[in-house]
């Protein structure tokens, strides 16, 4: 919303008035003294007039260990979905920050935070997921070479980007990813005819998942926890664009 409408929109309040705090410097905006009343202000930006503060909401980021068997979805008619497992009084206005499938487990973000979300959810961003991948058959010797090379998706047209794989058992590995297409992981073990038997995700940038955390529980991200994801983002799209 526009700051002067928002202004305007106070009980006590009208448009011209809006105008009079305005030029007289009584509006601060987080901190920093405002004039333009065009400028638009978000959920989370912390408004004060005079002595008053009028917004100051701050944005909520939760951490998930999602169970297989939910959706990542805010509500599903066959389903149970995610945002089930949160309280009802703590749900309103989440949504889900890089999505896993149904049969996939492992670490979920939660927020109602929008610009954060699409930050780390971009094509163009690139932040590096982990993931713990148990398989069908043996891991065939090629798949790491294969893996780092970029395995093609003719469909699509594109070759998918180098994917580090670390050995951890015969039928299991770690994988680090630097993007999300569409059941990527088992598609691309599909070329080595390979099923995926269980997908987890491990780590987002440089945040993991908290192993105090059991299948279906959740808490909020800690300050430090949130900037890592901005830090991770911020590197990733810098690293990319360079």
């Amino acid at each position: 919303m526009r700051l002067d409408r928002f202004l305007a929109n106070l009980p006590e309040a009208n448009r011209r008035r809006a105008q009079e705090w305005l030029a007289t410097g009584q509006v601060r905006i987080d901190g920093a003294v405002e004039r333009d009343g065009a400028r638009d202000i978000g959920p989370f930006a912390r408004v004060e007039l005079g002595q008053r503060t009028l917004q100051q909401r701050r944005p909520r980021y939760l951490m998930l260990n999602k169970p297989a068997g939910y959706l990542s979805a805010t509500v599903d008619p066959l389903h149970p979905t995610v945002l089930q497992l949160i309280a009802a009084e703590e749900r309103a206005g989440l949504h889900i920050a890089g999505r896993l499938d149904r049969a996939s487990t492992g670490l979920l973000l939660l927020t109602d935070d929008g610009a954060w979300s699409r930050r780390l959810t971009l094509p163009g961003q690139r932040v590096a997921k982990v993931y713990r991948v148990d398989t069908a058959h043996p891991i065939h010797p090629d798949t790491a070479r294969r893996f780092a090379e970029g395995i093609p998706f003719p469909f699509e047209g594109i070759t998918t980007r180098p994917v580090a794989l670390q050995q951890l058992g015969e039928r299991r590995v770690r994988l680090t990813l630097f993007e999300g297409r569409y059941h990527q992981i088992k598609r691309m073990f599909g070329r080595f005819r390979n099923p995926v038997l269980a997908l987890h995700r491990e780590q987002i940038g440089a945040l993991a998942l908290d192993p105090a955390l059991a299948p279906g529980d959740y808490r909020p991200l800690r300050d430090a926890e949130v900037a890592a994801i901005h830090r991770a983002c911020a590197v990733a799209a810098g690293f990319y664009r360079g």
